[in-house]
């Protein structure tokens, strides 16, 4: 962990200006108690409709990053949550990229508030069984269709229906808009949702766009953020590749995608598999380098299994496996692309981990066994654990 991290004082604004293969990202960082280089890289997407990405270096998903560091980021945006939001409120994460971080962040919040009514979903690309779906759009992606599924569980709707107040965690927030659908489709649901609260890790919507969130989304809104700021970017005449569709959804289409962890909703914390940790360790020598690689959308479990790991003095790292295509270059130094796990046929990739890279992986997943998985397991040196459960945990013999 950086020094700039560890330390309390406010660190001075930055300017950064990077050009990217697809254009010129000029960002200007507020004061704040971390650096840019502490939070974010910059890197380029071969995306049509927005070209760059702030990738984080916190998130666990495109960088790899210890446990310790991303519970430190949980704790901080669950303390910047507002004390007098009205309950029930509900925590809903945006897939993919940010499932691993809103449940934290619940989890960190309802650690800080053990009283309080709270309910926690995060939307998602696939649809589990025949679980209503409410769809809503996120413009800019590259897999721009998302669903949040109504609780099944007769008390957990009830949470969701009769909440007074949201909050939607993603990674960063730009320009709001994807915030802006999800919340009126939540209100058209539930009449009684009168408080937003936007949490991300990085905010560079700007001022003036912060100030008229209440007035745009037709509802009292606040944000808050590790680091906020602003940014322009250009766009080159960069000629991108031809890709392959990122989202083929089929309704009722069986992804193997789990009930279990947070579609559904949950109300509580999950607990860290320290069974699985305890047996896990015992491989493992001293001074070894460990990545717990998560999968896709399945991303918490991989954090807690870390966070069990570390607990147990392994020098072990996070990340996910995603389906976001990002150029080589800038912040990412290694692009490993396999198939799709969940089936759907679009182009999965694992950045900045080279073959080689770690002593052992230990990939997390939620989808049965298959032969994506398997190719994922032999591209990096890894083992397989498929969770049922919090504690029915699976190992996939892969040699």
């Amino acid at each position: 962990m950086s020094a700039a991290i560890q330390q309390s004082q406010l660190l001075p604004a930055e300017m950064r200006t990077v050009m990217l293969p697809t254009g010129l990202m000029e960002v200007k960082a507020d004061t704040g108690q971390f650096s840019l280089d502490d939070l974010i890289g910059f890197a380029a997407r071969a995306n049509a409709k927005r070209g760059f990405l702030f990738l984080s270096k916190v998130l666990g998903k495109h960088w790899p990053v210890t446990p310790q560091l991303m519970r430190k980021i949980h704790v901080d945006l669950a303390a910047k949550v507002p004390v007098d939001l009205p309950g029930p409120v509900v925590f809903i994460a945006m897939a993919e990229t940010a499932i691993g971080l809103g449940q934290g962040v619940f989890e960190s919040y309802k650690a800080a508030n053990p009283g309080r009514a709270a309910l926690f979903l995060h939307t998602s690309r696939y649809q589990v069984g025949d679980t209503p779906i409410i769809e809503f759009e996120e413009a800019h992606s590259h897999a721009p269709r998302q669903f949040l599924h109504m609780p099944a569980d007769s008390a957990l709707q009830d949470l969701f229906l009769n909440a007074r107040s949201l909050v939607l965690v993603d990674d960063e927030a730009s320009t709001g808009n994807t915030f802006l659908n999800l919340t009126a489709t939540c209100c058209a649901l539930n009449s009684s949702i009168e408080r937003v609260h936007l949490a991300t890790i990085t905010n560079f919507m700007g001022p003036a766009a912060n100030d008229a969130l209440s007035q745009r989304f037709g509802i009292d809104v606040t944000i808050s953020a590790v680091l906020s700021g602003e940014y322009t970017f250009t766009a080159s005449e960069f000629q991108r590749s031809a890709a392959g569709e990122a989202q083929l959804f089929e309704e009722h289409a069986d992804r193997g995608a789990s009930a279990s962890f947070g579609r559904l909703g949950v109300d509580r914390s999950l607990s860290v598999p320290i069974d699985l940790a305890g047996r896990l360790i015992a491989t493992i020598c001293p001074d070894e380098r460990v990545l717990v690689l998560g999968t896709g959308e399945f991303m918490h479990m991989a954090f807690l299994l870390g966070l069990g790991l570390e607990q147990l003095g392994v020098n072990v790292v996070l990340q996910s496996t995603t389906r976001s295509p990002i150029l080589k270059g800038d912040a990412v130094s290694h692009v490993l692309t396999f198939p799709d796990n969940y089936g759907e046929g679009v182009a999965n990739f694992i950045y900045n981990v080279a073959p080689g890279q770690y002593d052992h992986v230990f990939i997390c997943h939620e989808t049965p066994a298959n032969a994506a998985l398997h190719e994922l397991a032999h591209i990096v040196g890894g083992r397989l654990f498929h969770f049922l459960s919090e504690n029915n945990i699976e190992e996939i013999p892969v040699r």
